[in-house]
């Protein structure tokens, strides 16, 4: 079945369900994403890569700030998919399309509704997720449920690493709930919701009294989104890969030559680190130019 849809998406986790409504040969009347931002290198206002997916297959882009519920509404729509838009739709926009507007989350809702569910995962110590699709309604990530899918979270896996497993697989979910039409919604259960409140940059200050295994979470959820670190004398050091080993000490000190370091509970060994105007490298390479040695006591930041 053919449908007449809008899509509606930003953030790269959205780039997959494009492409599939694309190959799958839905008429998208229209692709909608935020305006260009300053990002990369140069800080230059780029594009979405939605944007650029849309502008390559030729189909119309807009970029508005806010929605217009009229113009929506004139697109004569079946219905809207959204996936990590970033603005919230009135419930003009959302009664518009003939079948409403459906949503891919990163999460097995009603788990992690909101703006982080990836990186709160990680961080929680879940240990699994998933991709829901749902009817979308007024309130944040509060739909009935079309379909979802369990994912294990590894022992070792990163905020990338389930970024691409949930976009591919939220891609090929949403095909099928597009499919059946006649798919029966459900309601989300009420007990068991929890928020994934947005990142904020002072969750990547390392503080060396917690458990070794919440500083890797910590690394292994807010990188290379937000970057995780520490400071040594007046520099500041991004720490993007490390290990929880056994070891003991006062929080931060530097236990060995590895180097590991001493943690609320445990030791963190230090994998890959990127001192500020450095490219990132490997423990052995950086300590060759940067020196660390075993007493070395990193601070802590001040409690709040």
């Amino acid at each position: 079945m053919v449908l007449r849809l809008a899509f509606m998406g930003t953030a790269d986790f959205a780039v997959p369900s494009l492409a599939a409504l694309i190959d799958a040969g839905h008429d998208i009347a229209a692709v909608y994403s935020q305006p260009p931002r300053p990002r990369g290198r140069g800080h230059r206002p780029l594009p979405s890569l939605v944007t650029a997916l849309a502008m390559v297959h030729a189909i119309p882009v807009r970029t508005p700030e806010r929605l217009d519920a009229a113009d929506f509404a004139d697109l004569g729509l079946d219905v809207a998919v959204v996936a990590a838009y970033g603005l919230i739709l009135p419930q003009a926009v959302l009664d518009a399309p003939r079948r409403g507007c459906v949503n891919v989350h990163a999460s097995l809702l009603p788990r992690w509704r909101g703006a982080a569910p990836i990186e709160r995962a990680i961080l929680a110590g879940d240990s699994e997720t998933g991709v829901t699709i749902m009817r979308m309604a007024a309130g944040l990530d509060t739909g009935p449920i079309l379909l979802s899918e369990r994912v294990p979270i590894g022992a070792r896996a990163t905020a990338p690493d389930l970024h691409e497993e949930l976009s591919r697989r939220g891609a090929a979910l949403l095909l099928d709930a597009l499919a059946e039409g006649a798919i029966a919604a459900r309601p989300q259960p009420e007990v068991g919701v929890t928020y994934a409140k947005k990142l904020r940059r002072e969750e990547g200050a390392i503080d060396w009294r917690r458990p070794a295994v919440d500083i890797d979470r910590l690394v292994r959820a807010l990188n290379p989104r937000l970057p995780t670190w520490f400071m040594q004398g007046d520099q500041r050091i991004k720490l993007l890969e490390a290990l929880p080993v056994a070891g003991t000490g006062a929080p931060g000190t530097v236990l060995d030559e590895r180097p590991t370091v001493a943690c609320g509970d445990g030791a963190l060994r230090l994998l890959r680190l990127q001192r500020e105007g450095r490219a990132a490298t490997g423990a052995a390479e950086f300590l060759r130019g940067h020196g660390l040695p075993p007493g070395t006591i990193l601070p802590c930041p001040a409690i709040s």
